[in-house]
């Protein structure tokens, strides 16, 4: 009994591949057993009813901003890539020089907050002893040598699975087993295409919404209503730009509705750049309507 691939995750395969980037930071926290079992016997509590958890470098500003790069990472990751399980994202293929350019600009702001918190973590540790008091341990504090160790941000890349299941196995497990495959793979691909057209519609909205204009008030000498032009930003156009490209070669169930809509975005932003809107009432006029149309007119896009 062979057991086939469904065409979606062939699909898949050939289109996208699966990424993960682990970003590795020092918590500088470490528990103290004597704090803990002093605590708990100044409240007649048994020994593990609590635990005290030093803050090793009392959120110093330089390994916080470690910290937060590395959550500016992630949030980088999950813009650009659609869910695929708990460790691996899927990112389509035709994002990939963009997605590791990008890549390895994170990785040298990483690097660089790294090395200027290396550079600075002996004093650092010295003004720790003063702000620890009677809880500073030096022997909490590894060398410099083994602190680089703790830190790093690397970047995984792999193929989408294409395992072709062909075993000897009775025909109704090879049938649950087929089943349970295909209804997996479905639930991946529905949950790529209405992410694709929940962020396609968010751009579009975004642009629109900038396009306009909000109302001030009154002229005294008129009588007329003054407006004011609402901010349009590079990195929006930008970004719409990126998506007309990707979503070109990365249309999992060849949706025509997306394709046209994109098509059509593509057309409405062809030569336009933020600062035509910002300087020509005409453009942002036009952009606005050609968008406005895109958002109305297919169907399948207003009950995202």
């Amino acid at each position: 009994m062979e057991l086939h691939k469904p065409d979606h995750l062939i699909s898949l395969a050939s289109s996208a591949v699966l990424v993960s980037v682990d970003v590795n930071v020092w918590s500088a926290t470490k528990q103290d057993r004597i704090i803990s079992n002093e605590v708990t016997a100044s409240k007649n509590a048994d020994k593990s009813a609590g635990r005290y958890v030093k803050n090793l470098l009392a959120d110093h500003p330089r390994h916080k901003a470690i910290v937060n790069y590395r959550q500016t990472i992630y949030n980088w990751v999950k813009r650009r890539t659609y869910r695929w399980n708990n460790s691996q994202d899927l990112l389509p293929s035709v994002d990939m020089p963009k997605f590791k350019q990008e890549y390895h600009g994170h990785q040298a702001a990483f690097n660089t907050l790294l090395g200027d918190f290396i550079l600075a973590y002996d004093s650092i540790v010295s003004d720790m002893a003063f702000k620890q008091g009677d809880m500073f341990d030096r022997n909490d504090y590894p060398a410099k040598e083994q602190l680089v160790s703790k830190f790093g941000v690397q970047l995984f890349v792999s193929e989408v699975p294409m395992s072709d299941f062909r075993c000897g196995i009775a025909s109704d497990i090879a049938e649950d087993l087929f089943a349970t495959y295909s209804q997996q793979a479905q639930e991946i691909v529905s949950h790529v295409m209405v992410e694709q057209q929940s962020r396609f519609i968010e751009v579009m909205k975004s642009i629109s919404h900038c396009c306009g204009v909000d109302d001030i008030g009154i002229d005294d000498n008129t009588g007329e209503t003054k407006t004011k032009k609402r901010k349009i930003y590079d990195t929006t156009i930008l970004k719409a730009k990126e998506m007309c490209d990707t979503f070109k070669g990365f249309n999992l169930s060849g949706d025509p509705e997306l394709e046209q809509a994109r098509a059509s975005l593509e057309k409405a932003l062809s030569g336009v750049t933020a600062e035509d809107i910002r300087e020509s009432d005409a453009v942002r006029h036009a952009v606005k309507e050609d968008i406005d149309d895109i958002l109305g007119k297919f169907s399948s896009f207003k009950c995202v």
